[in-house]
């Protein structure tokens, strides 16, 4: 919500906070003037005055409240721009056919794949595919990330 709109809300309770307590003042008047024998110089009508104006006064700073929120600048939207690079073309002359299976199959999913489905689908055992990741992120074409218990193996190009 906007400070704007909370402003505004906040002054409409404000509002009907005075209204309440000037009804509540207004039945507690008749209550003393029904219960007290001393007639306006009873001590309760001194005491229901100084309950009034502390409870205007509540109101009253709530309400300025309510207009510093109204007129408050909101804060600024931070727009990040990201910079695109351009993709660099992977230079698949240096690698063996197990790397170079192992690119293809991360890009036929768009740049990322988990480990554990590289190792199904190429049929190689965890030993072979973590030696076989090391090599290419060692020539910089992957990188492995962390997730959960598993890596994603992602080309650093893409």
């Amino acid at each position: 919500m906007e400070n704007k709109n909370v402003g505004w809300l906040i002054i409409g309770i404000a509002i009907i906070m005075v209204i309440i307590v000037f009804l509540f003042n207004n039945v507690i008047k008749e209550n003393i003037g029904l219960t007290c024998s001393h007639g306006s110089t009873c001590e309760m009508y001194d005491s229901l005055n100084v309950q009034t104006w502390i409870s205007l006064v509540i109101v009253a700073v709530i309400f300025i409240i309510g207009i510093f929120l109204i007129f408050s600048k909101p804060k600024e939207k931070i727009i990040i721009r990201t910079k695109k690079e351009k993709k660099k073309k992977l230079n698949l002359e240096n690698l063996d056919n197990k790397e170079k299976e192992v690119v293809k199959l991360i890009q036929d999913e768009n740049g990322a794949i988990f480990q554990a489905t590289l190792m199904e689908r190429l049929g190689i055992g965890k030993v072979g595919i973590t030696r076989l990741l090391d090599k290419l992120e060692a020539k910089q074409i992957i990188e492995r990330k962390r997730r959960g218990m598993n890596n994603i193996v992602v080309l650093k190009n893409s």
